[in-house]
Parts: C-alpha cells; sequence; structure tokens
C-alpha cells in the first residue's frame, strides 16, 4: 500500500542522504515512532504488495538479464522520481531481479482487487513483450545463481551485513517473493464489544493470525530445484536471519509496556541493528558491525542520527507485521497466477467485521500455546512453514476462518457488492481444493518438481 509508503528504491534510483538537521535523542525517536507507526482511526482501507520473481519461460534456470527487465519498465515510461502505474500502483524493483507492485490504498477489498488487477495487467504485458514472465512462488525454485542485479549502496551494505551470519541474507535478497496484505491500524477505542476495531486487537489478531496464514498459503516447498522439508521454505530463511529485525516485538496484546503495541515497537526500532548509514559521494553505506540505533543515539551530537535516518531505518526491518502507520502482514508466501487475491480477501474479511475477528481469534486459540513466541521461530509458525495444511490442529484453525471470511463475503455479496460474489466463489474454491484436503500450493511443486530440478545444459551448477 503506498500511501506514506517509505520505498527501498523507485526503480533504479536511491534517495540522497538527507540534509543534516538536529539530531535526535532517545525520548524524541520513541516518541516519533510511536505517534507516526499506528495511524489511528476507523479501519477501512485495504492495500496489497506484491512481489514477483522473474523468468524466461524458455531458460528458467537462468536469472534473465537485467536489460531485459529493464526494457520491459522503461516500455512503461514511468519516471524515476514517479513511478507509478496509470490505476496508482508503485513499481519497484528488488536487489535479486524482482519486481514489486505496491497498491493505492483503496476504500475496501473490492477497490483494491480492482485496481491491482489493472495495474498487474499493465506490468504482465510489459514483461510479456520481452519475453518474461511474473512467477509466483515464495522462494526461486529452479536452481540458478543468486545475484544482486541492483548495484546500489543501499543492497550492497545489506548485501555485506546479512553476509556476516550465512547464506540467508542473501536468499532472500535474491530468491524469495511475498504477497502482503496491508490494514489499516485500528482506532483507539478498545471499549466497543467484540474484538472491533481497536489496534491493540488487531495488532494481536495479526500475529495469533500468522501461523495459519504461512501454512495455508506455503508456496515454496523448493530451493536449488530441491525440496527443503518445507513447505514454506521463505519462512524458514526469514527465521535465520538477523533476530533484531526479522523477530516480531516480544510484546501482544497486554503483555508488557502496558500492553501498548507502540511502545513496543519503539523499543524494537531503537534495539535493532543499523544496516546501513546513508552517506553522500559515492561512499558506502556500510554500518559498524554492532551498532543498534540506541547505540547510535547515545553517540555525541555531531555524530547523532536525524529523523531521515530514523524513517530509513525502519524501511530496513522486516517482522512478519510490521506497522507503517497501517499493518502490513508480510509472511505469506507468493502465490501463482491471481492467487494472490485469496489471501488479501481472507485477511481483509477477517478484520472488516468484529464478529468475523473474534472467529479468527476463537478459531487460533487451540494455537495460543504455541504462539506465544511471536513468529517467525515459534513453534507454531515453524509447524506452519514445515508442515502446512497437513497440521491437523493448523488445518482447524484455517477451515474456521475460511468460514467466517466467507460469511463477511456473503453479507456484501446480499448488500449489493457483486464483486464479492466474486471474491467469495475465488476463495471458496482455494478452501476446497487445499485447505479442506490438507494441502496448501506448495504441495502441487512437490509432487510435479521434475521441470523444476534440472537445471539447463548450458547453466552452471546451482549455487
Amino acid at each position: 500500500m503506498n500511501v506514506a509508503r517509505p520505498s527501498s528504491s523507485p526503480l533504479d534510483t536511491e534517495p540522497e542522504a538527507p540534509p543534516t538537521v538536529t539530531p535526535l535523542t532517545q525520548s524524541s525517536a520513541e516518541a516519533y515512532v510511536a505517534s507516526t507507526c499506528f495511524k489511528i482511526g476507523p479501519p477501512g482501507q485495504v492495500g496489497v504488495e506484491l512481489e514477483w520473481l522473474v523468468h524466461d519461460p524458455g531458460r528458467p534456470h537462468a536469472l534473465p538479464a537485467p536489460d531485459r527487465v529493464t526494457a520491459a519498465l522503461d516500455a512503461l515510461r514511468l519516471p524515476p522520481d514517479h513511478p507509478f502505474l496509470p490505476h496508482g500502483s508503485r513499481l519497484t524493483r528488488e536487489p535479486g531481479g524482482q519486481v514489486e507492485l505496491s497498491s493505492p490504498a483503496a476504500d475496501d477489498l473490492a477497490g483494491c482487487i480492482e485496481i491491482t488487477s489493472l495495474d498487474l495487467g499493465i506490468l504482465r504485458a510489459a514483461f510479456a513483450a520481452q519475453g518474461l514472465t511474473l512467477a509466483g512462488y515464495g522462494t526461486e525454485p529452479h536452481p540458478r545463481k543468486r545475484q544482486v542485479t541492483l548495484r546500489q549502496p543501499r543492497y550492497l551494505a545489506m548485501e555485506e551485513f546479512f553476509g556476516r551470519a550465512g547464506p540467508w541474507g542473501k536468499i532472500m535478497m535474491c530468491a524469495t517473493a511475498s504477497t502482503q496484505v496491508c490494514l489499516d491500524a485500528g482506532t483507539d477505542d478498545e471499549s466497543a464489544p467484540g474484538t472491533g476495531h481497536g489496534f491493540r486487537a488487531r495488532w494481536e489478531l495479526a500475529h495469533r493470525l500468522g501461523p495459519v496464514l504461512v501454512a495455508a498459503f506455503a508456496n515454496s516447498p523448493l530451493l536449488d530445484g530441491r525440496p527443503t522439508g518445507y513447505r514454506s521454505t521463505r519462512q524458514a530463511v526469514w527465521s535465520r536471519m538477523d533476530p533484531s529485525r526479522t523477530l516480531a516485538p516480544g510484546v501482544l496484546n497486554g503483555d508488557g509496556a502496558d500492553g501498548d503495541p507502540r511502545a513496543a515497537w519503539a523499543r524494537y526500532v531503537l534495539d535493532a541493528a543499523v544496516l546501513c548509514v546513508r552517506r553522500p559521494d559515492g561512499r558506502s553505506w556500510t554500518a559498524p558491525h554492532g551498532l543498534t540505533f540506541r547505540d547510535w543515539l547515545d553517540r555525541p551530537e555531531a555524530e547523532r542520527p536525524t529523523l531521515a535516518d530514523l524513517d530509513y531505518h525502519m524501511t530496513t526491518l522486516f517482522p512478519p507485521v510490521r506497522p507503517r502507520g497501517y499493518l502490513e502482514l508480510r509472511m505469506i508466501d507468493a502465490q501463482p497466477g491471481d492467487g494472490w487475491m485469496v489471501p488479501a480477501a481472507l485477511a481483509a474479511a477477517l478484520f472488516a467485521d468484529p464478529r468475523a475477528a473474534d472467529a479468527a481469534l476463537a478459531a487460533v486459540e487451540p494455537l495460543a500455546a504455541a504462539t506465544a513466541e511471536p513468529g517467525p521461530r515459534g513453534p507454531a509458525w515453524t509447524r506452519a512453514a514445515t508442515r502446512g495444511m497437513d497440521d491437523p490442529v493448523l488445518r482447524r484453525a484455517a477451515l474456521d476462518c475460511f468460514a467466517a471470511a466467507d460469511q463477511v463475503l456473503a453479507d456484501q455479496e446480499r448488500a449489493g457488492q457483486p464483486a464479492a460474489g466474486q471474491l467469495r466463489s475465488a476463495v471458496g474454491e482455494f478452501a476446497e481444493r487445499y485447505t479442506t484436503r490438507g494441502r496448501c500450493p506448495a504441495d502441487d511443486l512437490l509432487e510435479a518438481p521434475a521441470a523444476l530440478r534440472q537445471p539447463s545444459p548450458e547453466e552452471d551448477a546451482p549455487c
């Protein structure tokens, strides 16, 4: 969702380091984070952020040449300082050659689906003209080299930072893709009956629901052309990366910090390691080893970070639920074709209606002990990544969540919203094909992986 969305880089450009302004203090930094990352108000808006792996169908084991991707994007004629498609979706390039389409904030689910579909059709046509396709997998299933194709200061610093702890960061940067659902944070009123629209309850629901969304939509069982033992390898990769920026804040509703996720998130932001320090004149953005943002704030005034540095630091944090004014649900694998509509519809429906939200919380209650440690390293998250819908407890919870969402979409259809009926059919068909049978999209790949495992003769061996 591109409202108030600080992006990593618009196409091939990188923002300049900001001018020097009054340095921050710890108290001013915490107050700023708490006040800006949860925009309080009546919820209703919906957005999605769709990451896509780029494939050449004729040579799927080879990373397409960057100039072909550039040619596809150039055909769209988007100015670098305004990379928006005709219906308002923002387009960015990811470090390993993936592309991301971020919808504008729509007033409702139907509007989000319509706008995103129109812009996605334009994007797909531009890539098709270059003989390329946008592939929806959580991890790159083919054996091919991993290469950071965008040699920009941010990504070079990111590659160096994550490289200190093994291969997981580079796998994330170059070989993963997600479907992210963006929902309003909610109101400051927790007094209404039911789960309602209070931001604390919505924050809790997003985390409790996380393992179900991981399991139901797991779509990354292969890496380097081989099964990994996970239905969602992407989730397993995130669990192995820098915990200061990939784990959820250790506070859910009612636990510590007076039950206020704003305070918990502010602490999380300041305690996270600094991934990069923006510097002018082509100098490296590599951050000092072990430096947290809180440490940086404790430096002498002339060396302390600015508000712009804090804003940028927050774009380098990747927990499963990220507050950016709205809540960004980041735990869902990329889906094939137009399959992204189903997790978007499911999540939006569960958060749109207090009764559905209550039903979802009741559905995940049997997982409560396993979700006490929020993802992606908690037991329920690990089970979800490993077994998907083969786990009977997760499957039962998912079926109950699908049923609650179906009721919301049915009510919307009866209220005269024809798009709700179409989405209801799509959600129901997915549940019938996968969830009720104890399956997820990953199982399709596991049953027919032969074409994915064998590199083309002219390709190098997988990394």
